[in-house]
């Protein structure tokens, strides 16, 4: 990398940090492109020279956040010795995450926005995709191990995921003692189910 490439990432740094600041202390809505401007110095044309719009800006920070998870996730499952162990530290983390995260509250905002270009729906798209393949390879790593019942991975992966998005938003109106009861609750009946065997 030659010294203009490596001038162009720090810029690109400085600017998503600031944002991520600015998000988390107004929301998504409330920050402007003048916001962020004004909090780094670059041009707008700078910033959209890297990010493309406010909307790009966010969604590179949402994949950071994305990145960030999956390897602080990779540094501790190792301590869990089976796949159901695995599935109620991930819930634990997650539910960490719901509590904790600076981008929580503006990530709600951007995700219910009702206009988006389709651009943004396709980069949308992808990271559901992506939470999808990542709960398809660890359901199926259960079942290939013999912890998990020969289920469909696919059909699992997205209930999973449509769970643990419900529960996020769903853990904004807890308390934060039950937060994590409720993520372990829900872990704990997609386990084993809460229906009694009559047979």
């Amino acid at each position: 990398m030659n010294k203009k490439q490596m001038q162009s990432e720090q810029t690109k740094k400085r600017v998503a940090e600031a944002a991520r600041s600015l998000f988390a202390l107004k929301g998504y809505k409330a920050t402007s492109i003048e916001d962020i401007v004004a909090a780094t110095g670059s041009s707008k044309g700078n910033i959209y020279y890297h990010f493309k719009s406010k909307e790009g800006l966010f969604l590179y920070l949402f994949d950071e956040w994305d990145r960030e998870w999956e390897e602080n996730w990779e540094k501790k499952q190792w301590q869990y010795q089976t796949m159901k162990e695995k599935l109620f530290g991930m819930a634990e983390q997650l539910a960490l995450e719901d509590l904790n995260h600076p981008l929580n509250r503006a990530a709600e905002e951007f995700f219910h926005m009702e206009e988006k270009s389709n651009d943004v729906e396709e980069r949308i798209k992808a990271i559901y995709q992506n939470h999808f393949q990542f709960f398809e390879t660890f359901i199926q790593r259960g079942i290939d191990q013999g912890e998990f019942k020969h289920v469909n991975a696919k059909h699992l992966a997205i209930g999973l995921e449509s769970m643990f998005v419900g529960l996020s938003q769903m853990s904004r109106a807890a308390s934060s003692e039950d937060v994590g009861k409720l993520y372990q609750s829900a872990v704990q009946a997609f386990l084993f189910g809460i229906a009694i065997d009559s047979d």
